[in-house]
């Protein structure tokens, strides 16, 4: 990988944006971000970990790993605080349309409730904006290739009362082009409200962006390496996806292996990608998709992480008619070169490769080859095998990312009282932390005091440990539909006492920014809205 790309020795806190403080239900781009950021640069924070951005949906449980697309933005955390600064929404409007909405939540997301507002807000909003007087609508529009196709898809979707894709008509679920431009012309009005939208999402993300970047944050998401089967991705682009001619249908899909989190393995169910093609125009209309996704991708955050990166080593494929993922098996994955050659278009780009789960030497070396960092999670480092290569003392280079858990962990106070772990391991963490005794009482600190004092190059928190939140605050159970992704953190948690002793920590172990300025605890946040979107920082 080009030598360019370097990680200073920093660390951060992961939290979704929907996981952030706001008056209106759900995590969002308003000031409930930018008092995050603030909290994160008093904490001597540098990094600000996120899950995917994309458009949510309740039929996949509003997981923002199932969206309808890998380019769009979820309106559900769009600001309804910078559309009245925008002019788009008075104070009188939302103070109406939010009479029809139930009290929501500081400590969870109603995202059916959350759904309602932001639609009805939007709506509003989309009523009073004039496109033709706007000149970065139509540049975005035309900056944007993937935008035509999602949103001839949601207007579609909504005409066919949310149906998939694959069960409408043949001559639209194949893309027949004349039948595209009869609804193209037909539903213009919901394909303008789409695009205004998108515009809307991505003009406040530059401005979370900028305010990270004042504030010497780095922003890092995350990249599933699959897309959901009804999303505008598999419908327009059908021919790199293993999908039946007749039925649509995928023949086999992703998932993996039994592991930690499931004795049967995860069927995700997933389309696969059609890597071992021997058509050379589907070869090169995998690597433009790729490529595309990677520089949208880079054009919203400074790093991000490949979710599942051993996919592209070997991959699990499951015939899609199984009910588990007991008869999966290994097919190669495009490997190096495939990594080489987005590098070769798009230039650097600061990838850690989540590589997690049934790890194998060949994937170990495709990671070393490119360079990437990989992951460490101290959950996983307690099995009472002192040569475990999860523990920090063995960790093989600084080439990585430790997290005390991720978002598909239980929160480390409640793991640490959980039947995952037996008193046997108890006593295991208890030495290794050089703790007295076995009570529950900070032992998210000791981890996070491994984590901090580790050599690994970046340290990362979920919110919920930083605070010593139990098992109820966890953010997701892997191979469960219900409870999940609706967490939410109310702004009386994130204190200064607990500003400042992340701070203290973060200095001790040298991983505090260099010279950086650390701002009060109160400030009023800029509401200011970006006229222009940044380059892609590489």
């Amino acid at each position: 990988m080009d030598e360019s790309v370097r990680y200073s020795r920093s660390s951060g806190i992961l939290a979704h944006i929907t996981s952030l403080p706001s008056p209106f239900g759900i995590g969002d781009m308003g000031s409930g971000a930018t008092e995050f950021l603030q909290f994160l640069a008093r904490s001597g924070q540098s990094i600000l970990q996120i899950l995917p951005l994309g458009p949510t949906h309740p039929s996949f449980s509003n997981s923002p790993y199932m969206t309808a697309s890998a380019f769009a933005g979820n309106p559900l955390i769009i600001s309804p605080e910078l559309l009245q600064e925008e002019g788009l929404l008075s104070a009188d409007e939302l103070k109406e349309i939010l009479k029809d909405v139930p009290d929501l939540s500081v400590y969870t997301v109603d995202f059916d409730a959350v759904a309602h507002l932001k639609t009805a807000l939007l709506n509003h909003a989309f009523s009073r904006f004039t496109p033709e007087q706007d000149p970065l609508f139509q540049q975005f529009v035309e900056e944007s290739p993937w935008l035509p196709d999602y949103c001839l898809f949601m207007a579609l979707k909504s005409r066919f009362q949310d149906t998939a894709w694959y069960q409408w008509p043949q001559a639209l679920a194949k893309r027949d082009r004349e039948a595209l431009l009869q609804a193209a012309t037909q539903m213009q009005r919901q394909i303008s409200f789409y695009q205004f939208e998108q515009f809307i999402f991505f003009r406040q993300w530059q401005h979370v962006r900028r305010q990270a970047n004042e504030l010497n944050i780095e922003l890092f998401g995350d990249i599933p390496i699959y897309v959901s089967l009804d999303s505008a991705d598999v419908w327009a682009n059908q021919n790199i996806f293993q999908l039946d001619e007749t039925t649509l249908l995928p023949t086999h899909v992703a998932g993996v292996p039994p592991d930690y989190f499931s004795d049967t393995g995860q069927k995700w169910g997933n389309p696969l990608y059609r890597w071992n093609s021997k058509d050379s125009d589907i070869e090169e209309a995998l690597l433009h998709w790729w490529c595309a996704r990677f520089a949208a991708v880079f054009r919203q955050v400074d790093i991000a992480r490949i979710d599942h990166f051993r996919g592209f080593q070997a991959y699990w494929s499951i015939p899609a008619d199984d009910e588990t993922a007991l008869n999966g098996e290994w097919r190669q994955g495009p490997g190096a070169d495939f990594f080489k050659t987005v590098f070769d278009r798009l230039g650097p780009l600061k990838i850690v490769a989540e590589d997690l789960g049934e790890i194998t030497e060949d994937v170990i070396a495709l990671r070393q080859d490119l360079g990437f960092p990989g992951m460490k999670i101290l959950q996983f480092a307690f099995d009472g095998d002192c040569t475990n290569g999860f523990l920090p003392f063995n960790f093989e280079s600084s080439n990585f990312f430790v997290y005390t858990g991720t978002h598909d962990n239980n929160t480390t106070v409640g793991w640490y009282l959980s039947d995952r772990i037996d008193d046997g391991i108890r006593r295991q963490i208890q030495t290794i932390v050089n703790r007295d005794g076995d009570e529950v009482h900070g032992i998210h600190r000791d981890l996070i005091h491994q984590a901090m004092s580790s050599t690994a190059v970046v340290s990362i928190y979920p919110l919920q440990d930083v605070l010593g939140f139990g098992g109820d605050c966890r953010m997701n159970m892997p191979g469960t539909d219900k409870g999940n992704w609706n967490w939410r953190c109310s702004n009386e948690f994130l204190t200064d006492d607990v500003a400042w002793w992340l701070h203290d920590l973060t200095r001790t172990f040298n991983r505090e920014p260099r010279q950086a300025e650390i701002p009060p605890s109160t400030t009023e946040g800029d509401t200011e809205i970006l006229s222009e979107t940044e380059e892609t920082k590489s």
